[in-house]
């Protein structure tokens, strides 16, 4: 994160403030953050500070939190404040009245996104001169390089029938993460035929009736305690085996998409599982969607059976080990008990990591979780936990 957008302040200046309130929301790339206090004092916003819906970069002053009697400032800096380079997790602030240090002169920075998007390009980033913060190098300062190196090999051809548009934050964040698992990982897809019908006979007499994501939700839990492999991510050179499991699904957008996270899954029933993955699947849809909601998936899960895809490849979620996708389930010709019938049947698609994830492994998940599509019934009954 270079930059972020404030939503709304939820205190009024002159409103008197505890440590722990929820001071304003801001958004950076995908998510909306309640920003809280981490002192107590008395809200002061001075003329010239930020609006609701201004994007600003990290370190900006939004504000004060004065003490009793503590004169107001008149205004906040015009730049963001100079000093040590801010961790991923900074977030435009409201301040203590307090002097800042100075900038390390002469040293060179990148941010860690801009680093990897220069790995991934080739490109020479000490050469490049910083337009961020103190210097530092950002996304939008490789890509320049970039465009600057090719510019004598290719052109752009503009012409009136042609819409230049920058890419959002959300849609450049879902392009690094997807670029990194392409590049960092070792992808292998496996695909396996289920036959659904007893699934699409249990749904049809349940009341409330679940979506299919939420028997597919509780089902893919329910084979990760099977098979913990899958329940993996990587870090560096470490494998990371989560004990909790935690199911991501993937939600489209207008905005793009997002991927809010049930946890626990294999401990909820599936009338909890419901309503969590309609409740998070509204606030996707409204914008509403907050890091946390979005963060410590152990596995994710993709649908594209609700706009007639049969199958497709999914691509993993990084840091995760591996990503099931879902084809629409259709009836089709089968050979059942010696007979060609009509059943409804089902293309899954199981993409895994093979550093961290062999196939014989994923296999197997892939039969347990047929075992639970074609036997839904005792799966659905055996109690959560």
């Amino acid at each position: 994160m270079e930059k972020g957008t404030l939503v709304e302040w939820l205190k009024a200046p002159g409103e008197r403030v505890q440590i722990g309130e929820i001071l304003f929301t801001v958004e950076n790339d995908k998510a909306l953050n309640e920003v809280e206090a981490f002192n107590s004092g008395t809200l002061h916003i001075p003329g010239n500070a930020p609006k609701p819906g201004d994007t600003v970069a990290l370190g900006t002053v939004l504000g004060y939190l004065l003490a009793d009697g503590e004169t107001p400032p008149t205004s906040v800096p015009a730049e963001p404040a100079a000093g040590a380079q801010p961790e991923a997790s900074d977030i435009p602030a409201v301040q203590k009245p307090a002097a800042q240090g100075p900038a390390d002169a002469g040293r060179v920075s990148i941010s860690p996104r801009a680093r990897r998007l220069a790995k991934e390009l080739s490109v020479d980033w000490e050469r490049i001169s910083g337009t961020g913060r103190t210097g530092r190098i950002t996304e939008e300062d490789v890509r320049a390089a970039t465009a600057a190196a090719s510019l004598h090999d290719s052109a752009i051809h503009e012409s009136a029938d042609v819409q230049r548009m920058p890419m959002s934050q959300i849609r450049r964040a879902i392009a690094d993460r997807l670029m990194a698992s392409h590049h960092d990982g070792a992808p292998v897809t496996l695909t396996a035929e289920l036959d659904a019908t007893e699934l699409v006979a249990l749904r049809a007499s349940a009341r409330p009736r679940p979506a299919y994501n939420d028997y597919l939700i509780r089902f893919v839990a329910l084979a990760l305690e099977r098979h913990p492999a899958l329940n993996s991510s990587v870090q560096n050179d470490d494998i990371l085996r989560h004990k909790g499991i935690h199911v991501g699904f993937a939600v489209d957008t207008e905005a793009g998409l997002l991927v809010p996270v049930v946890r626990d899954a294999n401990l909820k029933g599936l009338e909890e599982i419901a309503r969590q993955s309609a409740s998070l699947s509204g606030k996707a849809l409204r914008g509403e969607l907050t890091s946390e909601q979005m963060s410590g998936g152990t596995f994710t899960i993709t649908n594209l059976g609700a706009v007639g895809i049969d199958a497709f490849t999914p691509i993993i979620n990084p840091p995760q080990g591996a990503i099931l996708g879902v084809g629409r389930i259709a009836q089709r010709p089968a050979v059942h008990e010696g007979r060609i019938v009509p059943r409804w049947l089902t293309v899954v698609s199981l993409t895994f990591d093979h550093r961290l994830i062999d196939g014989g492994p994923a296999a197997r998940f892939l039969a347990t979780l047929r075992e639970f599509v074609q036997a839904p019934s005792a799966a659905n009954t055996r109690a959560a936990g």
